[in-house]
């Protein structure tokens, strides 16, 4: 089972951008858009999907609706009757969605499934949203004395980095400047047609104000309205599809590692339990290093682009050393270097991520894995990394306890 191949046939993403529900468009006219985007974008016919899997964290509380499955049956009427499934893991839920059709078409259940990731958020006032999120963490037994309670959880990942190794707000600011500088030429960004000064990434109170501790304005990623919906497949169907497209299977990328791992809930006992390991977070490392093992690689010298979660810049901070660039604590040596720059040796959120991009927390993973799919075939428009063969990606859920990577091949 293990040895069958997952292809990505292509899909879609919305304009994260757009407030979908301040312009009058609902949770399931989003999911609608993009499963429409998705189906023309890779010619694929309503009727040829057989399952669907559904990535979702908060849509009861920011929009009162639950039953996902349901609005997904509701979008074509050939998809009435299919087996269509909602999955929760915070930030992570795309990804695990696209985990559990992986898991469908590697065990032979389905040949065709849908992957679509969804969140509408940006109708709520920031102190609604940020409560709303806040269910990712422990309630009630953490961060009860955080405003803000994602900007202050990983001000303390911060925290442990400095109080570890040293940590230099230079270095993440470089990060924030670097994703923002990328989404600008990302069509679907978010945040493409900001504009900063020369203040923007300092420790200006004016500029660049504090949310949480080191965390200032800069360092966050955004509140996002947003779906995309990608196409998993086995080789039978992709060996057809791609034989009606006129390619080679070979021209199709497929997945060729991945990596999962979910630890306790609460930040500080994750800490706790991990504070011998080198890693500040070591399950996340072994994530990724499960990944590489099952694509066969040994480690980061093999990918050409990196897709991370990056919901703040500590959280980059810390996926460049979990995923190899430099020695534990040793990130910023990646930043300096300007590895990590889309001209770099090793890019990193050439799409601008969460924090230029945008996050709309139930489809940022399947939105990585849209990215992906398009650096490796060069079709990322104005941000494709050149020659991108390999690509990574990672994405985290609450205080890193869900997380998810996926390693994307395409042809060369």
């Amino acid at each position: 089972m293990s040895e069958r191949k997952v292809y990505l046939l292509g899909g879609y993403q919305t304009d994260f951008k757009r407030a979908y529900q301040r312009n009058g468009v609902d949770l399931k006219a989003l999911m609608g858009e993009a499963v429409d985007g998705a189906l023309g974008e890779t010619g694929i016919g309503p009727e040829e999907i057989q399952v669907a899997h559904i990535g979702n964290f908060v849509a009861e509380l920011f929009c009162g609706q639950g039953q996902l499955g349901g609005l997904f049956a509701a979008l074509h009427p050939e998809f009435s009757g299919l087996p269509a499934t909602r999955h929760e893991g915070a930030c992570a839920s795309g990804s695990l969605a696209a985990l559990a059709a992986q898991a469908d078409i590697k065990a032979g259940h389905y040949d065709l499934a849908c992957v679509l990731g969804v969140e509408m958020m940006r109708h709520t006032d920031a102190q609604t949203a940020a409560d709303n999120l806040a269910a990712a963490a422990h309630i009630g037994a953490e961060g009860e004395e955080a405003q803000w309670m994602w900007p202050w959880m990983f001000d303390r990942l911060g925290e442990e980095y400095d109080r570890r190794y040293g940590l230099r707000y230079e270095h993440l600011a470089a990060i924030g400047e670097t994703n923002f500088s990328n989404a600008r030429t990302n069509p679907n960004a978010q945040t493409r047609e900001y504009r900063f000064n020369e203040r923007s990434f300092t420790r200006d109170d004016d500029a660049n104000p504090v949310v949480e501790g080191m965390i200032r304005k800069q360092d966050c990623g955004q509140i996002t309205d947003g779906a995309a919906c990608v196409f998993l497949a086995s080789e039978s169907f992709a060996r057809n599809y791609a034989g009606r497209r006129g390619i080679a299977l070979e021209a199709i990328p497929h997945i060729a590692g991945w990596g999962h791992r979910t630890v306790t809930i609460r930040l500080e006992d994750k800490l706790k339990e991990q504070r011998n390991s080198p890693y500040v977070f070591p399950h996340v490392r072994g994530t990724l290093t499960d990944a590489y093992a099952r694509a066969g690689i040994s480690g980061p010298e093999a990918l050409d682009v990196i897709e991370t979660h990056d919901c703040f810049t500590t959280t980059e901070y810390m996926a460049i050393d979990h995923f190899g660039l430099t020695a534990p604590g040793e990130s910023w040596k990646a930043v300096e270097d300007g590895v990590i720059r889309r001209d770099g040796s090793l890019p990193v959120n050439p799409s601008g991520g969460l924090i230029g991009g945008g996050h709309p927390v139930g489809a940022t993973g399947v939105r990585m894995l849209v990215d992906a799919c398009k650096q490796v075939t060069g079709r990322a428009d104005g941000y494709q990394v050149e020659d991108a063969r390999t690509a990574a990606t990672l994405n985290i859920g609450g205080s890193a306890t869900t997380m998810v990577s996926f390693i994307v091949t395409g042809p060369g």
